[in-house]
């Protein structure tokens, strides 16, 4: 916490009057990131339950790119209050995954897509975004321009490989 304050430039004292130890501030920096992005999942303004699916990848990417200490703190700061999969996300404690759970249901219902539960799809899509995300920031694609473009065709192709039959 003294380096913390010290880079901030602020005395330790005045930090531990907002924050009662590195893991509450820790919490503090995830839960502002979390609401970030959860303001931008909100706003996605697509009925069709795929095309809003594509749109979130797409605000993802946006959210990585664009407010990347936010990005961080949302979902790579090792938080203790972090919501964890199974139990909270089924219990709808994260507004952003709820959001995709009842778009994913509602492709699951109109038969556009299916072969999983809910939630196991919303997972996977996260899980894509996050780790093509991850691979990006370590320098594992030649440009930008091709990350963009490799991002673009695995969302496609995750939403495209829980098509259901035909309707």
């Amino acid at each position: 916490m003294r380096r913390i304050a010290e880079a901030v430039g602020l005395t330790p004292m005045a930090i531990y009057r907002h924050y009662a130890d590195k893991e509450a501030l820790i919490d503090s920096l995830m839960l502002e990131g979390f609401t970030a992005w959860e303001e931008r999942v909100a706003a996605i303004a697509e009925n069709e339950p795929l095309a809003w699916l594509k749109k979130l990848g797409e605000a993802f990417l946006d959210f990585a790119l664009t407010e990347p200490r936010r990005y961080e703190a949302a979902f790579l700061l090792p938080a203790q209050s972090a919501r964890r999969y199974p139990r909270d996300f089924a219990a709808g404690y994260s507004p952003a995954m709820e959001m995709v759970r009842k778009r994913v249901e509602q492709a699951i219902e109109s038969g556009v897509i299916g072969g999983a539960l809910p939630l196991e799809i919303a997972l996977s899509f996260a899980a894509l975004a996050q780790g093509l995300v991850s691979m990006y920031r370590a320098g594992r694609f030649e440009s930008e321009a091709v990350f963009r473009d490799a991002y673009a065709k695995a969302v496609n192709h995750c939403l495209q490989s829980y098509r259901g039959p035909a309707v």
